[in-house]
């Protein structure tokens, strides 16, 4: 009887040999050569154990300190394509993957309650505040915020033909030479929010781009609030409601206010135009007329403008230390109007301006009863005509603000105010302040 024959014995295994540790990227590979720093940054932010947020801010910052001027040339075709901050950073992620957070990292964060988002903003602030620190990018980049929007591009041809555009929470009004602005948002006293920048930044570009509008007039329009029923309101500042929302971005509205419209105000918008040789800019006197009261963001506004009347039972403020965010390039400007110890007063410690207070003076031109106000506004704008003012306030302008020392401010604020956006103290401090609604107190 024969057997089954035996098994063949089976080869010896042997063990899988050992990986080699995943060295983490540092400061020394981050300030190589741009092509092995790219490289070491995209494998440090996509390794299974990527660095904590905090170190991979560091490579990140490190990364930049050594090649900001070449990345923001890769991006914009060596300084030959204009590209606003959303396509920025949106061309940073593909080119430089870990520069940036990714488009689908800030959609989920933007989709949250401020108090649970990431805080990858944090991080979008880290890379502006690079490229502003170069004179030769951050110049280019704000360069480029200072032309016309496609928005109003679009929308210029019917308002030259009308005089009119409503724009939602602006509406803009040509009548007699003037371009009136007139914010609009009765829902929420004129506080602002991202859409309310895009619309004022398109009125700014339309009035400013319109060759029959010699000059500007901004003021708020009539409230439906109780409080505040058949009352012009300017401005509330921010709007805090949408703040606890998740809704203020870095790039929509903190940055874009400032180096958009408001610096548009300040400085013109900027056209390409072969025949104007001797400017790229459109710039045009500009007033402003505070009803009630100008809170934060809307106080800011009148440090950029020529000319501001104010009713005199309105005020003036800037809250946003005790907000716990930074009042925009108010720090900047502030002491120019007023000296350095006033400056602190309002900033630092949330001092209050009355219209009729001694110290109103240094930024209002001009108080009237409110019954008076509106005429008094007419005899404003007839003063501001000629065609010599416009000029004027150009060199004024020029001289009282140098462009790199802004640029140099804005590198900064960048970065603090997304840090701010994003700190524990502001998240309950907006949470009290959105319980008692966006109603500033009496």
């Amino acid at each position: 009887m024969t057997g089954n024959p035996p098994a063949s014995a089976s080869p010896p295994v042997s063990p899988p040999p050992p990986v080699p540790p995943v060295r983490p990227a540092d400061r020394a590979e981050m300030r190589a050569g741009l092509p092995r720093a790219r490289t070491e940054l995209a494998r440090a932010a996509h390794r299974p154990a990527a660095p904590s947020p905090d170190g991979l801010r560091v490579l990140r910052s490190t990364f930049l300190d050594a090649h900001a001027d070449a990345v923001y040339a890769e991006l914009t075709a060596g300084r030959t394509h204009g590209l606003r901050l959303s396509e920025l950073a949106a061309a940073a992620e593909a080119a430089f993957p870990g520069l940036v957070p990714t488009a689908a990292e800030l959609a989920a964060d933007r989709a949250l309650p401020q108090a649970r988002k990431a805080g990858h903003e944090i991080d979008l602030g880290l890379f502006f505040s690079r490229i502003l620190r170069s004179p030769r990018s951050g110049g280019h980049l704000m360069d480029t915020l200072l032309r016309p929007t496609p928005r109003a591009l679009e929308l210029l041809p019917g308002f030259a033909s009308t005089g009119r555009a409503d724009l939602g929470s602006v509406r803009l009004e040509r009548r007699d030479g003037v371009a009136r602005l007139t914010m609009c948002r009765d829902d929420c006293l004129n506080a602002e929010d991202d859409r309310q920048v895009d619309d004022m930044e398109t009125a700014v570009d339309l009035a400013l781009l319109d060759p029959a509008v010699e000059l500007c007039l901004l003021r708020g329009g009539e409230m439906t609030h109780p409080r505040y029923a058949g009352k012009r309101v300017f401005s509330a500042g921010i709007n805090l409601k949408s703040l606890h929302a998740g809704d203020i971005s870095l790039d929509g509205f903190l940055l874009r206010r400032e180096l958009g419209y408001l610096h548009k105000i300040w400085r013109g918008v900027r056209v390409d135009d072969a025949a104007d040789w001797y400017s790229p800019a459109r710039a045009k006197p500009w007033v402003a007329a505070v009803d009630t009261f100008a809170i934060g963001g809307g106080m800011q506004i009148l440090l950029v403008v020529d000319h501001v009347l104010a009713a005199s039972d309105a005020y003036l403020s800037l809250p946003a230390a005790q907000e716990g965010i930074v009042p925009g390039v108010a720090n900047f400007r502030l002491p120019r109007y007023t000296g350095p110890r006033l400056a602190r007063q309002i900033i630092l410690e949330g001092r209050r301006i009355r219209a009729t207070d001694p110290e109103a003076g240094l930024l209002v031109d001009e108080v009237h009863g409110p019954s008076e106000l509106d005429h008094a506004v007419e005899r404003s704008l007839d003063r501001l005509r000629g065609p010599a003012v416009a000029a004027n306030r150009t060199m004024l302008n020029t001289g009282e603000e140098d462009l790199d020392a802004f640029r140099r401010y804005m590198a900064e604020f960048a970065l603090v105010q997304a840090l701010r956006l994003h700190s524990v103290d502001v998240i309950g401090k907006v949470g009290r302040f959105t319980g008692r609604g966006d109603i500033p107190p009496s």
